[in-house]
């Protein structure tokens, strides 16, 4: 039993991230546009969905712009010597923010009239592009189709001040996942914005998959999940789709055992052996980010074979089921997701999505670029 070991010799896990899995990607979600002129922005909101923002950078060169959550994240990424367009989706967090905006091609997503009145207050040294949230279906922030209009107007008071650069229009689906999930919703959008000049953002990876023709009429798209090769549409991978998994976080086999049969397993005997089993420690737990709740049954691979995890995950070690792996010694490399197991398949059993495990590693799993991008 061989499988190709991420793992350094002190290791007891370890994350690798590939860029050229990123841009490899990047590529296909643009494949997508098909001749429409319209430009990505690539999220990388939540240090890049957990893979580390520096660490995919490499991959994310031939987007037409990058997202990020704050400016602190946009000062990041200049440091980074990225100098394309940024996307910051908090825009403004406070008053004095306003005052430090001295980036040039700097985007703001402008989701509360408070924001738009701390550029009135403020005299730019680089004047931000803003794009005003429509509230939409999600109503996670954002203007209603009362208060859009004012706002509308009270950025075209500091457009003609200077004090922004251009005013653009964002919305986000609740539902761009359905095949019937944007109809109503882009309805009321376009109902709102009829008249108001500006370019539009609309779609994220699943409406970019699932409502293409819509996509392609847009000025920016703003592909996210996709882009680190994990698919946003129940029932599929980002294999299925043709995208390659950006990360692969790997443990080791700490021991092996037997199980004698009617023998509890972990906390609150969570699995009792319905007979004699080999059983293997796997040096991996919630303190690394894995789910707690992740449940007997969820996927992992061991030297490339599927097997499962066996009873509740503990803070420093989980348990999977070694019966048919008799080979299996202490040391062997053990994939928790990645080339070997998409990362949905183990969301699917542990009741949570794909992105919630990317984002929930800790400080205490180290990672590694597998490879650049040329």
């Amino acid at each position: 039993m061989s499988t190709h070991s991420l793992l350094q010799d002190s290791d007891r896990i370890r994350a690798c991230v590939d860029p050229a899995a990123v841009a490899h990607n990047l590529a296909q979600m643009r494949k997508r546009l098909g001749p429409s002129p319209a430009r990505i922005w690539a999220t990388a909101k939540a240090d890049a969905y957990g893979h580390g923002l520096a660490q995919v950078l490499a991959g994310l060169r031939q987007a037409d712009g990058i997202s990020v959550e704050t400016l602190a994240e946009a000062r990041q990424l200049r440091g980074l010597g990225w100098q394309g367009p940024i996307l910051v989706h908090a825009g403004l967090l406070s008053r004095p923010e306003a005052d430090t905006l001295d980036m040039p091609n700097l985007h703001l997503i402008i989701s509360q009239v408070d924001q738009l009145e701390w550029l009135t207050q403020a005299r730019p040294f680089a004047p931000p592009t803003v794009w005003l949230r429509y509230a939409g279906d999600t109503r996670m922030g954002g203007f209603d189709d009362v208060r859009y209009r004012r706002a509308y107007m009270r950025a075209l008071s500091l457009l003609a001040r200077k004090h922004i650069r251009c005013i653009g229009h964002l919305n986000h689906y609740a539902g761009a996942e359905r095949t019937d999930g944007i109809q109503e919703a882009d309805a009321r959008f376009r109902h709102a914005i009829a008249g108001l000049e500006g370019p539009i953002s609309c779609a994220n990876s699943a409406a970019m998959l699932q409502h293409p023709s819509q996509a392609a009429r847009t000025n920016w798209v703003r592909p996210g999940i996709t882009l680190y090769g994990v698919s946003p549409l129940h029932g599929l991978t980002g294999l299925d789709l043709g995208l390659r998994p950006a990360m692969t976080l790997q443990a080791r086999l700490a021991d092996v055992q037997l199980l004698e049969a009617g023998a509890s397993l972990g906390y609150s005997g969570a699995f009792v052996a319905p007979h004699t089993m080999t059983i293997g420690l796997v040096t991996c737990g919630y303190a690394d980010g894995y789910p707690r709740h992740a449940q007997t049954g969820t996927p992992v691979a061991v030297a490339g074979r599927i097997t499962r995890l066996l009873g509740r995950p503990s803070m420093n070690m989980l348990a999977i089921d070694l019966s048919d792996m008799q080979d299996a010694r202490p040391g062997t490399p053990v994939t928790l997701w990645g080339k070997e197991l998409p990362v949905e398949t183990v969301a699917l059993h542990a009741a949570t999505i794909a992105a919630e495990l990317l984002t929930a590693l800790t400080a205490r799993v180290p990672f590694t670029v597998l490879a650049d991008v040329g």
